[in-house]
C-alpha cells in the first residue's frame, strides 16, 4: 500500500481496477472474471480502498451489490484515473515499438464487408506485429468506444464534426442505382440527380449513416418529405434483395456492387451523371493521441492499397 507525504495511505490502481469492475458489473463474480482476479482478492482489493479512501463505496446485500451515493462519485473519478494511466502506457508503447501490440479497430457495416479483405492484407503484409482487432458497429457506437477508450481507430464515412476526433482521408467512392431489372432506369448512365424525387426507394434502418447519406442526396435532389420512405432493412445484403424483389430502388456504394450484386439475373444498375453523388472514406482517432503518427501512416499505406477498387484514393 502506497503511503502518502502526510501519511495517509493511498489507493493503488489495483484496487481502482477492482472497484471499477464492480461498478461496472454490480456483481462480485462477474467483475472478478472480467479483470481475471479471485473473487476473495477482488472483495479484498475493494475493501482496502473503502479504508484508504475512509467512506463506504458499496452497499452489500445478501442478493446484490449497489453503489452506495460517495461509489457512484468515486466511480467516475477512478475510471478517469485508469483511462489516464491507460493513456500513458499507450504512449509508452508506441514511441518504444510502432506497428507492435493491439489495434482495436471500428468499422461500420457497410464498409466492413467490402474494404477488410484489403485491411487485412495490407496489415498481414506491412504490420505482421500488429495485433489487429476488428469490431463492426454502427457510427454512434464507434464514436463512443472511441472516446471511451474501448477502440483505437475507426474506419467510417465522414465527415463527422464531433470534437476531440481528427480525420485522416482514405478515399471517395461513388453511389450507383440499384434497380430491378426491368426498371426504367436500368443500366442507364446518365441518369440525372432529380430521378431520386418520386422513385420507390428503399434505405437501411436508423442509425446507419449510409442512411443519412443516401437522405441528404435525396433531399439534394429535391425530393420532398411526402415522398416517404416506407420500406428499411437492417443491412445492405437484405436491402439488395428487397430492390431484386421488386419492392423499389435503392442507393449503393460502388465498392458494395460487386459482393451484393454477383450472380442476381434480377438486378441491374445505372450510374449518375457527373458529378455523380459519392462518399468519404476515412479513418478517426482521438485527437492527440500518441499513435497519430503511426494511424498517419497505416492512413497513407491504405491509400495506396485501395487503389485497385472503384475509388479515388485522396491526396
Amino acid at each position: 500500500m502506497a503511503v502518502g507525504n502526510r501519511g495517509a495511505k493511498q489507493p493503488t490502481l489495483a484496487q481502482l481496477r477492482a472497484f471499477a469492475a464492480v461498478a461496472e458489473h454490480l456483481h462480485f463474480r462477474d467483475a472478478a472474471a472480467a479483470i481475471g482476479m479471485s473473487q476473495p482478492a477482488l472483495s479484498g482489493a475493494v475493501s482496502a480502498l473503502e479504508e484508504a479512501l475512509g467512506v463506504q463505496l458499496l452497499e452489500r446485500t445478501t442478493r446484490k451489490v449497489l453503489l452506495s451515493p460517495a461509489g457512484e462519485r468515486i466511480a467516475v473519478r477512478a475510471q478517469v484515473v485508469l483511462d489516464a494511466v491507460g493513456g500513458l502506457l499507450e504512449e509508452a508503447e508506441a514511441v518504444r515499438a510502432p506497428f507492435t501490440g493491439v489495434l482495436r479497430l471500428g468499422v461500420i457495416p457497410t464498409v466492413a464487408p467490402y474494404l477488410l479483405p484489403t485491411v487485412l492484407g495490407l496489415f498481414h503484409r506491412r504490420y505482421p506485429r500488429v495485433d489487429l482487432q476488428v469490431h463492426e458497429e454502427q457510427t454512434g457506437s464507434l464514436l463512443e468506444g472511441l472516446a471511451a477508450g474501448r477502440l483505437d481507430l475507426l474506419l467510417l464515412a465522414v465527415p463527422l464534426g464531433v470534437p476531440g476526433v481528427s480525420e485522416l482521408p482514405l478515399f471517395d467512392e461513388d453511389f450507383v442505382l440499384l434497380a430491378p431489372r426491368d426498371h426504367p432506369l436500368a443500366g442507364r448512365r446518365d441518369i440525372p440527380l432529380d430521378e431520386l424525387r418520386d422513385l420507390q426507394l428503399l434505405l437501411l434502418d436508423e442509425g446507419h449513416c449510409l442512411r443519412d447519406q443516401a437522405l441528404d442526396i435525396c433531399r439534394e435532389a429535391g425530393r420532398t418529405t411526402g415522398a416517404d420512405v416506407t420500406t428499411t432493412a437492417a443491412g445492405l445484403s437484405t436491402l439488395v434483395q428487397l430492390v431484386a424483389g421488386g419492392l423499389g430502388v435503392t442507393l449503393l456504394p460502388r465498392t458494395a456492387l460487386r459482393l451484393e450484386t454477383a450472380r442476381n439475373e434480377y438486378l441491374s444498375t445505372g450510374c449518375f451523371a457527373e458529378p455523380a453523388p459519392s462518399r468519404r472514406i476515412a479513418l478517426a482517432m482521438r485527437t492527440g493521441t500518441a499513435r497519430q503518427e503511426e494511424f498517419a501512416a497505416i492512413a497513407a499505406a491504405l491509400r495506396e492499397a485501395v487503389r485497385p477498387l472503384p475509388v479515388w484514393p485522396t491526396d
